[in-house]
């Protein structure tokens, strides 16, 4: 076999050598940094002092908000720059994935990929043995895999499989299928195929889909846990048996014991039927976390239940969820186990929203909202609102504009027919590793820019 049979392009036009086989080696191109002034956002009009940090020259977005963007020094934050904000992401496109120093106040692109969308951006995560690694996707030969960024040598390397989730030992990727995943909702994976739409899967798919690992140590790809598996543990299975399963949030806790899985099944090519699926993070003891029936219960003001979120003591979930079985109609905080026990509300007083995570001593959570979410927007602003469990008392720390073209909707009658989700903002408020600063995402002139937000004096 001749050398340029081990060569490839990247999607992002770097030179990629193949090393062994799956296993990329990619050089990176030098990049100056760039000064990135922070600029005090409406000072003195927030309950909590805020910054935005990333520059005027581009659209920027932190990843989700239940992945910390500080490296584990708290000294480098990591942002996705988006190609654009108002037009559906195009294979072939290309997003930059820079690093912010809060101490220097400059700002460097690290990668470029293709992998990336409006939602998680490049969905990057930061190993937890230093701040040396950045992890992300990024699209070679046609299919998304995980890319290890190294920051100071100016290095990458690119694995067999794609990456949702970064094992805390840095060991695992766990992925769904990230090619078809906008199918039941865009935003969180890779832009459409050649062919601009999602391929959705066939009943001839499902014995060979379902949650992948690769190993970043010999880079072997395997199919981890089968579809299948999560459907015979379900209390729905005979309903799931008879529609197209699909996974969606794949995540570790932070004690690498177990992850948790979203699972979603299709009907005649519509609807998600979500339910919730936790497993021992050597793929063993799949059992059902929250059934399709209690998810998928609606409330009286609007909405079903959504965003489950690992608490950092790995052992509960917090969760928007419609607790009617216990009396309650309407969208509420909720904790319970991962295996489905000590199911309670947060708060009977304050109504959930947005995407709520909570602080070890389970004394604080956070949220945003979104704006068709009435019963906590009371303007054209999302609020961030910060919930002191103990005293069953709500703040509202700052309000943020989040409309980036879409005139307020999420999602426009366009984006409805063709897909796509570039009217989309979510502020996604993250807590840093310390839990004294939240970072979070906004359109203050309607362009996509990160912040920071000090909350030490609130504790």
């Amino acid at each position: 076999m001749k050398r340029r049979d081990f060569i490839y392009r990247t999607s992002a036009g770097y030179t990629a050598l193949l090393m062994t086989p799956g296993l990329w080696s990619v050089s990176l191109q030098a990049r100056d940094k760039k000064a990135c002034d922070f600029k005090a956002y409406r000072p003195g009009k927030t309950l909590a002092p805020l910054i935005q940090v990333t520059p005027d020259d581009g659209y920027y977005l932190h990843s989700f908000y239940d992945v910390c963007p500080w490296s584990p020094d708290q000294r480098f934050l990591a942002v996705t720059r988006l190609p654009y904000q108002q037009k559906k992401p195009v294979w072939g496109d290309t997003a930059s994935i820079c690093v912010i120093d809060l101490s220097e106040q400059t700002i460097e692109e690290v990668y470029t990929t293709r992998a990336w969308s409006f939602q998680v951006g490049a969905n990057m995560q930061w190993g937890q043995k230093g701040s040396r690694f950045l992890y992300a996707n990024d699209i070679i030969d046609g299919q998304p895999v995980c890319v290890q960024i190294d920051i100071r040598k100016k290095k990458a390397k690119a694995f067999a499989g794609p990456k949702y989730d970064l094992s805390p030992d840095e060991r695992y990727v766990i992925s769904p299928n990230l090619l078809n995943m906008n199918i039941h909702q865009y935003g969180y994976a890779v832009p459409d195929p050649p062919g601009g739409k999602p391929i959705p899967f066939t009943q001839e798919d499902i014995p060979n889909e379902g949650l992948w690992r690769t190993s970043l140590k010999n880079n072997k790809k395997e199919l981890f846990v089968p579809m299948q598996r999560f459907i015979d543990a379900s209390s729905s299975r005979d309903f799931y048996n008879k529609g197209i399963p699909y996974l969606f949030h794949s995540k570790y806790n932070r004690q690498n014991s177990r992850i948790m899985q979203v699972f979603r099944s299709q009907i005649n090519g519509a609807g998600r039927n979500a339910s919730l699926f936790t497993l021992n993070a050597d793929g063993s003891n799949v059992q059902e976390a929250l059934s399709m029936d209690h998810w998928n219960r609606k409330a009286r003001l609007g909405g079903s239940g959504n965003h489950p979120n690992w608490h950092p003591d790995g052992e509960h979930i917090i969760m928007n969820c419609i607790p009617e079985w216990l009396g309650f109609r309407d969208m509420h905080f909720c904790a319970f186990r991962y295996d489905g026990s000590d199911f309670r509300l947060l708060s009977e007083k304050h109504l959930g929203s947005g995407h709520p995570s909570v602080e070890p001593d389970w004394r604080f959570l956070i949220t945003d909202a979104y704006i068709k979410q009435s019963w906590v927007v009371k303007n054209d602003e999302v609020p961030i609102r910060w919930i002191d469990l103990q005293n069953d008392e709500e703040h509202i720390l700052c309000t943020m504009p989040t409309d980036v073209g879409g005139g307020g909707e999420m999602y426009t009658r366009e984006e409805m027919e063709q897909g796509g989700s570039q009217s989309k903002l979510d502020p996604h408020p993250v807590w840093s590793r310390d839990y004294r600063k939240i970072c979070l995402n906004g359109a203050p002139d309607g362009k996509r820019q990160v912040f920071i937000m000090d909350v030490n004096n609130m504790f």
